[in-house]
């Protein structure tokens, strides 16, 4: 099927059709050649098989990450409420 545009002159609006992407398939999602030539059908399909070993590794990163977003928060919270009470004594004569 070929790309049809239309012959619209300067003065013309044109409404284009919004078509929304199909999600991009993971690498667990794709049919892989190992899945295809397993011996017996529950071991094609068990998710361990699928699931790269660095994904554990990925998992460790991104909690490790949220623990240190917290405790950032929490500081910057502490911070924030510390200089709030600094400048409230400050107003009281």
């Amino acid at each position: 099927m070929g790309i049809q545009r239309p012959k619209t002159s300067e003065e013309e609006h044109v409404v284009l059709q919004f078509r929304p992407r199909r999600p991009a398939r993971t690498p667990e999602q794709r049919p892989s050649a190992n899945a295809a030539n397993a011996g017996s059908p529950d071991q094609a399909d068990h998710p361990s098989r699928h699931r790269p070993a660095r994904d554990q590794d990925d998992f460790l990163h991104r909690m490790l990450a949220n623990a240190a977003a917290f405790a950032f928060t929490i500081a910057l919270i502490a911070v924030g409420l510390w200089l709030a009470m600094s400048i409230a004594d400050l107003r009281t004569p």
